[in-house]
């Protein structure tokens, strides 16, 4: 046994393990809920033990001969499903694309956009229960609730475990595109306070979104999505310093940017971009990250260009969070007053998100309303728990700093 603590072993275990472990149930025993919940008890009974016990030395192989266990005491009574099961042997090796197809599974038109991006985050990424309702901001009653009925569902509808067909994949992919793009926003910059990023999650959702864009060439918005993560990957070496404190944008050493990475994803995002000519929402925004990705300097960003990119994305898809992004880009382009009168139709729609506070703060600073600026960021620390995020606004706090809370535009 070793001596890491449990819950922080638990989640790593589960991220890495669990996702593989359900997509090789199902794809051998055909039936999702049943394999869903055979790891679901595994990681409950890990959650009672391992704090007492320890954590084992191969606990993916321990996560699997408890669910095995637990499958063949429970559904003893069904010969076939018995018969299956007792075939199962560890190492279990999902085919590539068994992952993919429990995506495409829990995003089944059929399922609620909430049930589809909990199911997904349950099964596929190896959240919690927890977790899943702390990203959501809900109960994890409500949580429970959601993924009991869409498995309910998909059992009842007899929704298949497959990549649906050429013609079908339209109805499903907005929805599977935003799981993959949820799954990376929360291992870029976590929202648990446990750490500032998950590397493991990033490497899932960049892995998914290869598969899609793989498996739909012609679909523009897929290939976007994969050069919006590549772009950001490609800068991860400067977002942290050695300590592990966050490093704003506008400081980052861009030498440690990886350029042929950054020339490649957009690359990919021209090339995309000439051949079909249907610009979406991960294309404009991989666009935006373009143009901080070619600046040389901070001081060279073309912020009048993004404001622009920020207009069409609006256009497309409006949110008050892409409205405060284009307030940030205002802000450079035109001047703080320009910015404030964008924000200043936000508080009530982002009054509980961290990252407008902060953009707020900035502003109200530059303006000279600085200790509307100091309650602004005071209300900023008090709503995020990712401890990067934390420390920055503590020091910003404390130093009086002007410095942009934006890590992400």
């Amino acid at each position: 046994m070793t001596a890491e603590p449990a819950h922080g072993a638990l989640a790593r275990v589960v991220r890495e393990h669990a996702g593989r472990l359900a997509a090789s149930l199902v794809s051998l025993l055909g039936d999702f809920s049943a394999a869903e919940d055979l790891v679901q008890d595994a990681v409950e009974t890990a959650l009672r033990r391992w704090p007492v016990e320890g954590i084992p030395e191969r606990p993916d192989a321990w996560l699997f001969t408890v669910a095995r266990r637990r499958g063949l005491d429970v559904l003893r009574r069904e010969a076939n499903y018995r018969d299956k099961l007792t075939q199962v042997r560890w190492p279990v090796q999902p085919a590539p694309g068994d992952r993919l197809r429990l995506v495409f599974t829990c995003c089944h038109p059929a399922l609620s956009r909430q049930a589809q991006i909990a199911l997904t985050l349950r099964v596929v990424c190896g959240l919690t229960t927890a977790q899943i309702a702390a990203a959501f901001v809900v109960p994890e009653s409500t949580v429970a609730q959601r993924l009991t009925r869409a498995k309910k569902k998909i059992a009842g509808a007899g929704i298949p475990y497959r990549v649906p067909a050429a013609d079908e994949l339209p109805a499903r992919l907005g929805e599977v595109l935003a799981v993959v793009y949820l799954l990376f926003n929360e291992g870029y910059l976590s929202s648990c306070g446990e750490r500032s990023h998950s590397r493991d999650l990033v490497d899932d959702a960049e892995w998914l979104a290869a598969l899609l864009a793989a498996l739909m060439p012609a679909e523009p918005e897929a290939v976007g999505l994969l050069a919006l993560i590549r772009l950001h990957r490609a800068r991860a070496a400067a977002r942290f310093d050695p300590k592990g404190a966050l490093v704003l944008l506008r400081d980052q050493d861009r030498s440690l940017w990886n350029h042929t990475a950054i020339g490649e994803a957009i690359a990919s995002l021209t090339r995309a971009a000439r051949r079909h000519r249907r610009p979406g929402p991960y294309q404009l925004q991989a666009a935006i990250v373009t143009c901080h990705a070619e600046a040389r300097r901070w001081e060279d960003t073309d912020w009048a260009q993004i404001a622009v990119l920020y207009d069409m994305l609006l256009h497309l898809t409006p949110s008050p969070v892409a409205r405060l992004h284009r307030a940030v880009a205002l802000h450079h382009a035109e001047g703080p007053g320009a910015a404030m009168a964008e924000l200043e139709g936000l508080g009530e729609a982002l009054d509980r998100y961290a990252l407008y506070h902060a953009t707020l703060a900035e502003v109200l600073r530059a303006l000279g309303r600085f200790e509307q600026a100091t309650a602004a960021d005071r209300r900023a620390l008090g709503l995020t728990a990712n401890p990067a995020q934390q420390a920055l606004l503590r020091e910003r706090l404390a130093e009086a700093q002007p410095d942009l809370f934006m890590v992400c535009p």
